[in-house]
């Protein structure tokens, strides 16, 4: 039976050293765990250790024994994400397993769905879930494009979602002055949105699309030009929302964001009446 996983407690300032002896632990952990005989190896006489050795793992994998021993060592170097797709194979890693061996490697799984495409119909399935919502809710991705919307979405944000497209989140908060009139405290939910996004940014560097998008909103938003060039990074959080409705008043929500879990650069966003 397998005991569980025992992170070590880096001595280290540096995040990137501490991730590089996370991974580095998570290799020998699951190294050890497995049996040889699921790589078809022939065990005679007894292991002084329990699962593969690292020439094994290295062999079946095809790549280096010493740059296998280096990165269980926390060692700073650079792991192609061809080699990472094997050594997940050899180490029969599972779906959330393989994920975070490439989170803790800082490299994109070449396996994961690009997110420029559909995934064979993630688009179409989101879609559906936001009609099939009664309060207001829409999907966005990761240059803050909305993918669909709802009736009630559209009816909350008149002067925008109720106007043909495309529409964008970010042109909307910085290039129409609609928001401001609509967003209460419209100063701090641009910068949430903006200290969110650029997360996703940081994901998505080499997106040409969303390079343009942030030229365009520096070159027609001074607020977003003095903004983007901060450095203010924040996880995403629900919260209560305030909007004040030209029709309908003061409306107060708490908003709820999902993630799709075939295509992690799409979301759902819902507004529950608070």
């Amino acid at each position: 039976m397998n005991t569980p996983m025992k992170l070590p407690v880096p001595p280290f300032e540096d995040p990137a050293a501490d991730q590089r002896h996370l991974l580095g632990a998570f290799l020998r952990d699951r190294r050890g765990r497995l049996d040889p005989v699921v790589l078809g190896l022939a065990v005679t006489g007894r292991r002084r250790t329990a699962g593969l050795r690292r020439e094994e793992v290295a062999a079946d994998a095809g790549i280096s024994a010493t740059w296998l021993t280096w990165l269980e060592q926390g060692r700073d170097i650079q792991a192609s994400p061809q080699a990472l797709d094997r050594l997940a194979r050899t180490l029969r890693l599972t779906g959330a397993e393989r994920a975070y061996l490439f989170q803790l490697s800082g490299r994109r799984d070449p396996r994961q769905p690009d997110p420029g495409q559909d995934d064979g119909g993630a688009c179409a399935r989101l879609r559906d879930a936001v009609a099939a919502i009664t309060v207001p809710a829409y999907a966005l991705d990761h240059r803050l494009d909305l993918l669909a919307w709802n009736g009630a979405a559209a009816d909350l944000f008149a002067g925008w979602l109720d106007e043909p497209g495309p529409h964008n989140l970010l042109r909307y908060l910085f290039l129409d002055p609609a928001a401001k009139k609509l967003l209460v405290d419209w100063p701090g939910r641009a910068a949430r949105v903006l200290a969110e996004f650029r997360v996703d940014h940081g994901r998505h560097l080499a997106d040409t699309g969303l390079t343009a998008l942030i030229a365009e909103l520096r070159a027609g938003s001074a607020e977003f030009a003095a903004r983007w060039a901060g450095a203010d990074i924040r996880g995403r959080e629900g919260g209560e929302r305030l909007f004040q409705h030209p029709v309908h008043g003061l409306r107060r929500y708490r908003q709820m964001t999902l993630s799709v879990e075939t295509r992690p650069d799409l979301r759902l966003v819902m507004l529950l009446p608070d």
